[in-house]
């Protein structure tokens, strides 16, 4: 008996130093992805002559919120972020509606070349056409300088696509049948019994489409040239890389902040809105983390 009670506390000293384990290597990574993000915030909220002694590491100096107004009075900033946000909500509409479309079918083994269709999935996710060959179609199907540019031709992940497919199928199939012999059609299995279980795996998708929708900016630097289609990162990397502060600094009778300051400035107005999607998701967000656990 006593042996089997030190095994026991073994055991759970064994588990209780793996927790913290496990813990002390979150913490670290928590703490490299925050500290950044602190500096960011710090050189948004510091004045000019902080920053260009380089003084500013995680606390802001002689507090000066000159940036921030030349960010909102900027009207090519708003423009891009409520564009941008209306690009962001057309895109996760559009790519989980053809994802769901497409998951479904995939997960009936009656279905006529399954193994076909799921061998031509799995290969986009090693071979693409390359960065020519995708401008040529984009440009050949009249999308340039388009808002469809930006959503058609990543509309669909072939990698969450088959996230889908897996937690689709891990649906008991019990719950098919009895709805077949009710005379229920694929629609309404599909939108009556499917979806409504499938909330975890349709927030994560969701907030994974959105946010790389968000912060994509290659597409539109390859395909937009007319300054109104400008989504938001495309403006931050454009202010960030050219330091174009007479743009950013317009209409201010005050002194223009520097540069660095308006880089930062302009990170968080770029960054915090997605961020704020997070808290919404997250009991939805951890369920859907453990996709990779169930049947394919």
């Amino acid at each position: 008996m006593k042996s089997m009670e030190h095994a026991a506390k073994l055991a759970n000293r064994k588990i209780n130093l793996l927790d913290a384990f496990i813990i002390g290597i979150i913490t670290i990574a928590g703490v490299f992805c925050l500290v950044p993000m602190l500096h960011i915030l710090a050189l948004s909220l510091s004045g000019n002559s902080a920053i260009l002694a380089g003084k500013v590491t995680l606390i802001p100096l002689e507090m000066d919120m000159t940036a921030y107004k030349a960010v909102f009075g900027n009207t090519q900033m708003l423009r891009s972020l409520a564009f941008t946000v209306f690009l962001v909500l057309l895109f996760t509409a559009i790519s989980m509606a053809m994802t769901v479309m497409a998951a479904y079918p995939l997960t009936k083994s009656n279905l006529r070349g399954r193994n076909l269709f799921l061998l031509i999935i799995v290969m986009t996710m090693f071979f693409s056409g390359g960065m020519i060959p995708e401008y040529l179609l984009v440009k050949n199907l009249h999308l340039l300088d388009s808002v469809w540019a930006l959503v058609l031709p990543g509309a669909v992940n072939a990698f969450y696509l088959l996230i889908m497919k897996s937690f689709f199928s891990s649906i008991p199939v019990e719950l098919e049948e009895s709805a077949r012999m009710d005379g229920a059609s694929h629609y309404r299995i599909l939108f009556g019994i499917v979806l409504p279980l499938s909330l975890p795996v349709l927030a994560t998708l969701s907030l994974f489409y959105a946010v790389g929708r968000w912060n994509g900016f290659m597409d539109a630097l390859l395909y937009i040239t007319d300054s109104k289609l400008y989504p938001l990162q495309l403006r931050l990397y454009e202010m960030v890389m050219n330091s174009q502060v007479a743009d950013i600094a317009e209409g201010l009778s005050t002194t223009a902040p520097v540069p660095e300051s308006l880089k930062a400035a302009s990170i968080m107005f770029a960054t915090v809105p997605i961020l704020l999607v997070y808290p919404w998701l997250q009991r939805y967000f951890v369920s859907g983390m453990m996709i990779g656990a169930v049947k394919g």
